[in-house]
């Protein structure tokens, strides 16, 4: 059994999502864990999650989405919309994101901050999103889980050597995206293949974007995950089944679930 530990089921049209499942139910995944980036996906995700039994949701606001509403959400806004249903078992996606020619760097901060919070108040996992940010994403992190801990994925995890060790310091999930079955993703590989140990690890689409290898240019879903799984075995010499085990048993872990 494998789990897609974070995708985007809110972004594909309604009428798709039953067939999207069952698709990725013949490929030996089943379950997933639905990703928010907007305020505005909050009630679609809790839909599909109440409607779901194996679907899960998270509730946050990507950087992004916060410079373009011009405002961090607020630790009572989330509350608000993860107590409207038990299938929130986690905070984001949220973070840093510096790829923009022009930031709010600290509307970035405000907003991961108040999802921290969040996280350190419930215990529910924090997802974070990290892009051309690892210095300050390192330092903040660390920071506040020295504050008060809580538990955390790097989702999509594209950092460098450095930046996973500081995560597995901290006690944090990594999670491993279609990226890593690039051709180019050499040095990406070798960090999963060298530092980042299978009790830590996760795997993930983040679709419908990043399909993975041999999809790429094609729309991404949550059965393609299996080439994730693929290139874990590949790397860390085991076999596909025991990737399907050891990140099933990982998610249930880390979020406490008996499924």
């Amino acid at each position: 059994m494998y789990i897609d530990s974070h995708c985007h089921l809110d972004f594909y049209d309604k009428d798709e999502v039953d067939l999207i499942i069952e698709n990725a139910n013949k490929n030996k995944v089943e379950y997933f864990l639905n990703a928010s980036s907007s305020m505005n996906s909050f009630d679609k995700i809790i839909e599909i999650c109440d409607s779901h039994k194996n679907v899960y949701g998270a509730i946050g606001i990507h950087p992004h989405e916060a410079e373009d509403m011009n405002y961090a959400l607020s630790t009572d806004e989330l509350l608000l919309y993860i107590n409207k249903s038990k299938k929130i078992i986690a905070i984001g996606e949220t973070g840093l994101d510096y790829s923009r020619e022009t930031i709010n760097k600290n509307l970035q901060i405000e907003n991961l901050l108040n999802h921290i919070y969040i996280s350190q108040t419930t215990k529910l996992p924090l997802i974070i999103h990290n892009r051309n940010s690892n210095t300050d994403m390192i330092n903040i992190l660390t920071t506040e889980y020295k504050n008060k801990d809580f538990p955390c994925i790097i989702h999509c995890f594209t950092g460098d050597e450095f930046m996973a060790k500081s995560m597995m310091d901290l006690g944090f999930y990594i999670s491993a995206s279609g990226i890593i079955t690039f051709k180019n993703s050499i040095e990406l590989q070798n960090i999963f293949k060298n530092y980042i140990p299978m009790d830590r690890l996760l795997i993930e689409t983040d679709s419908p974007y990043l399909a993975p290898t041999p999809y790429r240019g094609h729309r991404n879903e949550p059965m393609y995950v299996i080439e994730v799984a693929r290139k874990i075995a590949e790397l860390k010499n085991i076999t596909m089944e025991e990737v399907g085990n050891i990140t099933t048993n990982n998610f249930k872990t880390l979020f406490n679930l008996n499924i």
